[in-house]
């Protein structure tokens, strides 16, 4: 009987899981997940601190990680903490012992970046990334007066943890080292219009400074401003979590992986937000930290660990965000250059983007409101990269047009 380990029970461990129990009944799968928690979606965390979603709904597979391992027939491991693994032998090192296995999965995900600030810790500084610390910030907000806050990081998890604290009332500062918001996603103009659309409901931006250090009555930046708050929020971004296999496995950023999801180690697996997988547009390994990716790759590991040829050819980066009434979304590398064609009103919430190559194909694009439209163009570049023509299929167009596109931009493009 083969034995299966699983080391983190997120999206992408459950999804392995699942795959692999569907084509394996009787082999033994081992889930070792030091946090007791089911796999949640770290997308909702600022949900559940808010209050807006329950604890259960955070938790789209369950929120009992026993009855999760009693459905799908795993030996969990639960509050269990791995030391590191032993490629060569594909064992799992635990603090009483090693446990060996016929093929093991890396699923251990990532954390949310704290950089070591003079006058931690402080209970007034939290991050966003679990579910833990998203009860940690409820419970923080309705014990204690709040009057002001700060958060570091103009992220998607940060422009939302700064509207959960302006719908309460609290004063609230945004500082980021970056020049303008999601400056990873967003073209320049996009950024400046979301930043006015926010600020005018009173949240206040502070661009191109950097945290300093914490101080009894708030946070002091790297130029010498004082925030005054009585909460401080981290939202700098995340670093996978990838020390247990260090110098076992090849990691840059994160694991390496192949369209296999299978590491520089024979028998030895990787997926989810702890592994770097392919970016389809710069032939790159590179975390694309998105909870369909995680699933997909956690399903194509599954498979293959079972013995399958599962192939997972990548993903492009994209994000997504609603906020303050605001619907954005990024597709592709804004860094790529070409010519930048655009439609729509962003005052109105429908407005379009888009970079086109020297082909005529599209590079990348911002999309405001118009969520048809995203999806179409979407899918429309992971054709262009696999070498299907530029020009949009009828139903494509049909899309386009109906969301409110004019055909003459459709056509445009689609390279014509």
């Amino acid at each position: 009987m083969k034995r299966y380990a699983i080391i983190g029970f997120g999206c992408a461990g459950y999804s392995a899981a699942k795959a692999i129990r569907t084509r394996e009944k009787e082999g033994e799968i081992h889930v070792f997940e030091a946090t007791r928690e089911a796999p949640a979606n770290p997308m909702l965390t600022t949900y559940l601190a808010s209050g807006r979603i329950t604890d259960d709904a955070a938790h789209p597979f369950g929120s009992n990680l026993e009855q999760i391992g009693r459905e799908l027939g795993l030996t969990v491991h639960s509050g269990v903490r791995v030391h590191r693994v032993d490629a060569a032998r594909k064992a799992v090192v635990l603090k009483d012992g090693k446990m060996e296995f016929d093929k093991l999965l890396l699923a251990t995900g990532a954390q949310a970046f704290c950089p070591p600030l003079p006058g931690l810790p402080d209970r007034r500084v939290m991050v966003m990334r679990t579910m833990a610390d998203a009860r940690g910030l409820h419970d923080y907000l309705n014990s204690r007066s709040v009057e002001r806050a700060v958060v570091v990081g103009a992220s998607m998890v940060g422009i939302k943890v700064a509207e959960l604290l302006w719908r309460r009332g609290i004063e609230t500062t945004v500082a980021d080292a970056a020049p303008f918001l999601f400056p990873l996603a967003a073209f320049e103009n996009v950024a400046r219009f979301l930043e006015g659309q926010v600020a005018a409901q009173g949240v206040r931006f502070l661009w191109n400074v950097a945290a300093r250090r914490v101080l009894p009555h708030g946070l002091e930046l790297a130029d010498g401003t004082l925030v005054k708050a009585d909460l401080i929020c981290l939202c700098i971004g995340t670093r996978a979590n990838t020390k247990l296999a260090e110098n076992e496995v090849v990691i840059n950023r994160a694991i390496v992986v192949d369209d296999h999801m299978a590491t520089s180690v024979p028998g030895i697996y990787a997926a989810g937000d702890c592994c770097e997988g392919t970016e389809l547009q710069s032939g790159q390994t590179m975390i694309i930290g998105l909870w369909a990716n995680a699933k997909k790759q956690g399903e194509t590991a599954g498979v293959n660990m079972v013995g399958g040829d599962a192939r997972y050819e990548g993903n492009i980066l994209h994000n997504i965000t609603h906020f303050m009434g605001l619907d954005f979304i990024g597709l592709g590398d804004t860094r790529r250059r070409g010519k930048s064609v655009s439609w729509g009103d962003m005052r109105r919430g429908n407005y379009i983007q888009a970079v086109l190559g020297a082909d005529g194909k599209i590079q990348c694009a911002n999309i405001l409101g118009n969520l048809t439209a995203a999806g179409v163009l979407k899918n429309h570049m992971y054709k262009e990269l696999s070498g299907e023509a530029n020009a949009f299929g009828p139903v494509e167009a049909a899309l386009l047009e109906r969301s409110g596109v004019p055909a003459a931009f459709v056509r445009q493009l689609g390279g014509e």
